[in-house]
C-alpha cells in the first residue's frame, strides 16, 4: 500500500510537471530522480500547485492549510530551488514551479551540496537523458518554438555584421541589461564530472539573470556579480570557444548556458535531432573562402554540432588536398569557426530570413503550448485558477499571433470567450 501511495503521489508530480510545453516523459529513472529531489509528501504539495507564479495565499488554498504553514513549506521549496521565489511590488513573496529543463533539473547541480548524492543523481539524469534520446526529443524538437536560442560570438562579428546585430542578440546586452546576474557551476559539466567525462572547459561559468538569478543568489546556488565580471567570464567562454546558448526571448533573459559540444544537453541535441531545429540559430552563417582554404580542419573540431566538415578539394595536382564545407541547415551560426580559422578565410553573412524570438516568457510559453497542442493546461488548471491579469496576459499573446496560431488555439481551447475575442481582434 505504501509503495502505491508513493507512486501515485509522483505520478500526480509527473502530470503536474507535463502540462509545461517543455515537460518530462515519464519512466522509472524520472521517478527516481523525482524521488531524491521531493520526498513523497512534498511531491503531493507540490502536484497541487499551478503551472504560473502564485503567492502564498494560493497554495494555502490549494493544500488547505494556514497561510503561515503555506509560507513555510513555499520557503523551504525555495530554499532547495525547487522554486524560485520573487518580491512583487508590495514586497510580497511570488512563486513559480520551474519546469525540470531549464529548471529544477539543473539547479540541483548548480552548486556542491550535501543534502544530495550527487554523483548518483549525475548518474540518473545521464540515463534518463541518454536512455533512447526520449527527453531531448520531448524538451528540443515538439513544434516550431524552443526553449532556448544561439548567441553570436561577437569577437567574429565584422564592422557591417555589427550594424545589423540587434541588443538581444548580443550576450554583453544582456549582461549589461540585467537586474540581476548569478553564476553557478555548469550544470552538464558538473554532471559529467561524477561521471570522470568532464572536459577542461571552466566549471563556474553558468550565467542566470533577473528574476531567476534574484531567487538563486538568495539561496545560495548561484554568487552575484557586476557587469565588469560578467563580461570578463563571457571572454572566458569565448576563450574556451564555448557557444552562448540562452533564452528564447527578446526581453528578461532568464540564462545563458556556455556550452561544450561533448557535455552539454544542448549542444548534444542539436547533433542528435540536428534536421527538427531543436535549438533556434542566430541571424548569422559562416561562409568558407574555398579559393583560400587550406584545409587544416580547425573549423571541423571546434564546430559543436558537426557542422562542418572537410571534402575533397577536386584539385587534380593536390589530390589529397581537403577544403572545408559548411551544413547550412546544421550550423548554429555561433561563428566559433570563425575565431578557429587563423587564416582568416570563414567569415560570417547575414541569413536571407530573420530568425523570429518571441518577445518575452509569457509569448514563448503560448506559442510553444500552442504548437505543442497544450494551451489549455495553461489557461484552465483543474486546480487552481488564475488570476484575472495572467490569464489577460495569456489572452494578449494570443491576439497578436497570426491567424494560423490563433485557429490552432481556437481549436484547442473550445472556449466561446476566446472565440469571440479573436473575431473581434484578432
Amino acid at each position: 500500500m505504501a509503495h502505491h501511495t508513493i507512486n501515485s503521489a509522483y505520478s500526480r508530480l509527473v502530470g503536474r510537471l507535463n502540462r509545461f510545453p517543455q515537460g518530462a516523459p515519464p519512466s522509472e529513472l524520472l521517478f527516481k530522480i523525482l524521488k531524491m529531489l521531493f520526498s513523497e509528501k512534498e511531491a503531493e504539495l507540490v502536484s497541487l500547485l499551478p503551472i504560473r507564479p502564485f503567492g502564498a495565499k494560493t497554495a494555502s488554498r490549494a493544500w488547505k492549510v494556514d497561510l503561515a504553514n503555506a509560507r513555510k513549506v513555499l520557503e523551504e521549496l525555495a530554499a532547495r530551488a525547487i522554486l524560485l521565489d520573487v518580491e512583487d511590488r508590495d514586497g510580497e513573496s511570488i512563486y513559480m514551479l520551474p519546469p525540470p529543463m531549464a529548471g529544477f533539473f539543473e539547479f540541483s547541480l548548480m552548486r556542491v551540496r550535501e543534502d544530495l548524492d550527487q554523483k548518483v543523481l549525475s548518474e540518473l539524469f545521464y540515463e534518463y537523458f541518454e536512455c533512447g534520446g526520449r527527453f531531448h526529443q520531448s524538451l528540443f524538437t515538439r513544434g516550431e518554438t524552443q526553449l532556448g536560442r544561439t548567441f553570436v560570438h561577437e569577437p567574429a562579428l565584422s564592422y557591417e555584421n555589427a550594424l545589423h546585430v540587434l541588443d538581444y542578440e548580443r550576450a554583453t546586452e544582456v549582461i549589461k541589461n540585467a537586474s540581476h546576474r548569478g553564476i553557478s557551476l555548469c550544470y552538464c559539466r558538473h554532471k559529467m564530472m561524477h561521471r570522470d567525462r568532464a572536459c577542461s572547459a571552466p566549471m563556474e561559468i553558468c550565467m542566470t539573470f533577473n528574476d531567476s538569478a534574484a531567487s538563486l543568489i538568495k539561496h545560495r546556488f548561484a554568487r552575484p556579480v557586476e557587469v565588469a565580471e560578467g563580461l570578463d567570464l563571457l571572454q572566458l567562454a569565448y576563450e574556451n570557444r564555448l557557444v552562448q546558448f540562452g533564452d528564447n526571448v527578446r526581453e528578461r533573459v532568464n540564462f545563458i548556458c556556455n556550452c561544450c559540444g561533448c557535455c552539454c544537453e544542448a549542444m548534444i541535441a542539436a547533433r542528435r535531432f540536428a534536421i527538427l531545429h531543436p535549438v533556434h540559430t542566430t541571424n548569422f552563417i559562416p561562409v568558407v573562402d574555398e579559393t583560400q582554404c587550406v584545409g587544416c580542419g580547425k573549423c571541423v573540431t571546434t564546430c559543436p554540432v558537426e557542422a562542418m566538415v572537410l571534402v575533397s578539394s577536386n584539385d587534380p595536382h593536390r589530390p589529397k588536398m581537403k577544403k572545408a564545407k559548411l551544413n547550412e541547415d546544421v550550423c548554429l551560426g555561433c561563428g566559433l569557426c570563425v575565431r578557429a580559422c587563423t587564416k582568416g578565410n570563414i567569415l560570417l553573412k547575414t541569413r536571407p530570413k530573420r530568425v523570429i524570438t518571441p518577445l518575452d516568457g509569457t509569448h514563448r510559453v503560448v506559442v510553444m503550448a500552442i504548437e505543442r497542442g497544450q494551451l489549455q493546461d495553461l489557461i484552465f488548471d483543474n486546480r487552481v485558477l488564475w488570476s484575472h491579469r495572467a490569464l489577460a496576459g495569456v489572452l494578449g499573446v494570443i491576439l497578436k499571433l497570426p491567424p494560423i496560431k490563433q485557429t490552432l488555439a481556437r481549436q484547442q481551447v473550445k472556449s466561446r470567450y476566446l472565440e469571440a475575442l479573436i473575431n473581434r481582434w484578432g
